[in-house]
């Protein structure tokens, strides 16, 4: 998010399509690893 909002010359593109998988990944695993935990 800092990205975004700092003013940096030449910055480049945020690359918000990607952001997605570093929130998603861990949530799922921890999801699943519950869902082990809890099932075994």
């Amino acid at each position: 998010m800092m990205h975004q909002i700092l003013p940096v010359s030449n910055k480049g593109d945020s690359g918000w399509t990607y952001a997605w998988i570093p929130i998603f990944g861990p949530v799922a695993g921890a999801a699943f690893a519950a869902f082990l935990f809890l099932n075994l």
